[in-house]
C-alpha cells in the first residue's frame, strides 16, 4: 500500500494498546499502524514465568516479516522493553525500509527509584525455583510524573483492572536482562536512522542509556544517523506523561510527517488536485446514496474511520475492517444519505450538506470528509438535530475497543505462544485456520501453487472454514488453545 506503516511494540507487562494516543496520532498523520501482544502478555502475570526472551523476539520478527511487504515505507517503534525488541528487530531483519524509534530504552537499570539490591538479581536467578515464585510488583510512581494521571493508574491497580500487569515474576526480569544484553551487542549494525527519546528524570533508567545508544548506533556505517531527544518533565512512561505532546511532535517530524496532522488538523496534499478530490468525493456520494458502507471503506485507507455522533446504538468511531463490521449492525437496517448539496473542497477536506435517511427519519446535516493521496482518511457526520437522531435510533452506543470475546481471542493467541511443545501438524493447521477465520473472515486470494505445499495446506485449512461466523471461529480457537494449555499443565 502507498500509505507508510509504523510497527509499534509494547513494553513489559502491557499489551498492544499500551502506546495510547500514539496510534491515533500516527493514523491522523496518514500512517497505518501495526501492533502485537507479546507472548505471556494480555492474560495473567503467571503466564510470563515460562516465556523466554526468544519467544518475544520471534513474535516481533514474525509480525515484522508479515507487514514489511505491505508498505513502501515501514517504521519501527518500541517503548521500554519494546524499544529493546525494536533494536533487535532492526538488527536481525536488517531493517532499511524506514526509521527506528526507541522510547525510554532500559539499557541501564540505574534510575533514582530502582531498588538498591538491583545488582543482586543475577544471584537470585541461580536459586532453584525462586525466579518463578518471586513477584516483582509495580509500585509508585508507576513511571508517571503527572500526579493526577498517577492517581488514576493507582486506582486502576487497586480495583484490579487488567489494563497492565500489577506484578511480574522475577524469571521475567531475567529474560529482560538477557534481551538487554543481546540488544547492547552489535548496535553499529543498525543501518536505519534512529531516534532515541528519554526523560531526564526517568526513575527506571538514567540518561546514560540514551547516550550509549546514540553513540554506538552513530558509530556504524552511517555516522550521525542516531539522535536523541531529552524530556524535562516526565518519568519513564513518556507516551502518557507530561511531555507526551513533545514525544508525538518529535516522532512525527522524525517520520517526515506534518506534526499538525497528528492532531487531525487539515493537511495540504499536493498529490491530489482539486479535480481528483472532487472525483473521489463523487464516488463517496454514490456509495452513500446506495447505503453501501462497505463500498465507502473500499475508497479509504485500511484504517478509514466513520464517525457517527450521538448517544444511540448507531453512534461511535468505526475504524478499519473491524469498525465496518460493527457499523454494519446499524447500516444493514437500510441507512443511506441523499439530498447532497454543493461541496466546499480545500486542503484535503470536503464539506457538504446531506440528509441521513433511515426508516422514516430524514435528518439533515453536514458531512465532512478528509482525503489524502487518492484515499479517504475519515468521514464525520454532523446532524443539525442530534437529539432527533438519538430519539429515533435509541439504545446505547456500541462499546468502543475490543469486545470481551475479541479480548479472549487475542489472549488465546498470546497464550498459544507459551506452549512448551509444538502441537502436531493437524492441530497447527486447525489453529491457523480458526485464527484466520476469526480475525479476517472467509479465506481470500488464490490458492498457492503445488510447489508451495505449506502455503497450500494452510490456505486449504482456512478455506474449509468458509461460511463459519467470526464469532464461532473465535470461540473454537479459544477452546482449542485452552485445551492444549490445560493438557500441558496436567502433564507437568
Amino acid at each position: 500500500m502507498a500509505e507508510p506503516g509504523v510497527f509499534l511494540i509494547h513494553g513489559l507487562g502491557g499489551t498492544q494498546y499500551d502506546l495510547g494516543s500514539m496510534h491515533k496520532r500516527l493514523k491522523n498523520a496518514g500512517f497505518v499502524t501495526h501492533a502485537l501482544t507479546l507472548p505471556g502478555h494480555g492474560t495473567r502475570p503467571e503466564d510470563l514465568s515460562g516465556v523466554k526472551m526468544e519467544a518475544w523476539l520471534e513474535a516481533a520478527r514474525a509480525k515484522y516479516r508479515e507487514i514489511v511487504g505491505q508498505h513502501e515505507v515501514l517504521h519501527v517503534m518500541g517503548m521500554c522493553m519494546g524499544a529493546l525488541l525494536a533494536l533487535e528487530v532492526a538488527k536481525l531483519e536488517r531493517h532499511a525500509k524506514g526509521r527506528l524509534v526507541a522510547l525510554a530504552p532500559p539499557v541501564y537499570i540505574d534510575g533514582w527509584a530502582t531498588p538498591w539490591y538491583r545488582g543482586l538479581r543475577p544471584l537470585l536467578y541461580r536459586i532453584p525455583g525462586l525466579p518463578e515464585r518471586m513477584k516483582v510488583a509495580e509500585e509508585e510512581p508507576y513511571g508517571i510524573k503527572n500526579e493526577q494521571l498517577r492517581a488514576i493508574v493507582k486506582a486502576k491497580f487497586e480495583r484490579g483492572e487488567n489494563f497492565h500487569y500489577g506484578w511480574v515474576p522475577l524469571a521475567c526480569i531475567r529474560e529482560v536482562d538477557r534481551l538487554r544484553a543481546a540488544a547492547m551487542r552489535g548496535l553499529d549494525q543498525i543501518a536505519c536512522p534512529t531516534l532515541v527519546v528519554h526523560a531526564r528524570e526517568d526513575e527506571l533508567t538514567s540518561l546514560r542509556s540514551a547516550h550509549f545508544l546514540v553513540e554506538r548506533i552513530g558509530s556504524g556505517k552511517r555516522a550521525g544517523q542516531a539522535r536523541m531527544v531529552v524530556l524535562e518533565d516526565s518519568y519513564h512512561m513518556v507516551c502518557v506523561d507530561n511531555d507526551r505532546e513533545i514525544v508525538g511532535k518529535h516522532v512525527l517530524e522524525f517520520f517526515n510527517a506534518n506534526a499538525a496532522g497528528g492532531f487531525g488538523m487539515n493537511r495540504v496534499d499536493p498529490v491530489m488536485a482539486p479535480a481528483e478530490m472532487a472525483e473521489l468525493l463523487a464516488s463517496a456520494r454514490r456509495v452513500l446514496e446506495q447505503g453501501d458502507f462497505a463500498g465507502l471503506y473500499c475508497l479509504g485507507i485500511p484504517d478509514f474511520a466513520w464517525l457517527q455522533p450521538g448517544r444511540n446504538r448507531g453512534s461511535g468511531a468505526f475504524s478499519g475492517s473491524k469498525g465496518l463490521r460493527r457499523l454494519r449492525k446499524w447500516t444493514d437496517e437500510g441507512a443511506s444519505f441523499s439530498a447532497f448539496g454543493a461541496a466546499v473542497i480545500n486542503a484535503g477536506m470536503a464539506v457538504q450538506p446531506a440528509t441521513l435517511l433511515h426508516r422514516g427519519l430524514a435528518s439533515p446535516g453536514v458531512l465532512a470528509v478528509q482525503m489524502r493521496k487518492g484515499k479517504l482518511l475519515e468521514a464525520r457526520w454532523f446532524p443539525d438535530d442530534l437529539d432527533a437522531e438519538d430519539s429515533h435510533f435509541g439504545g446505547e452506543p456500541l462499546p468502543d475497543g475490543p469486545s470481551e470475546q475479541e479480548k479472549a481471542f487475542e489472549a488465546a493467541a498470546a497464550l498459544s505462544r507459551t506452549l512448551r511443545k509444538a502441537p502436531d501438524n493437524a492441530i497447527l493447521l486447525a489453529m491457523y485456520a480458526l485464527y484466520k477465520q476469526g480475525s479476517q473472515g472467509d479465506a481470500a486470494g488464490e490458492r498457492p501453487g503445488i510447489m508451495d505445499m505449506v502455503g497450500r495446506a494452510k490456505h486449504d485449512a482456512w478455506a474449509a472454514r468458509r461460511g463459519m461466523s467470526r464469532e464461532q471461529a473465535m470461540t473454537d480457537y479459544v477452546a482449542l488453545v485452552n485445551r492444549l494449555k490445560d493438557g500441558e499443565s496436567q502433564e507437568a
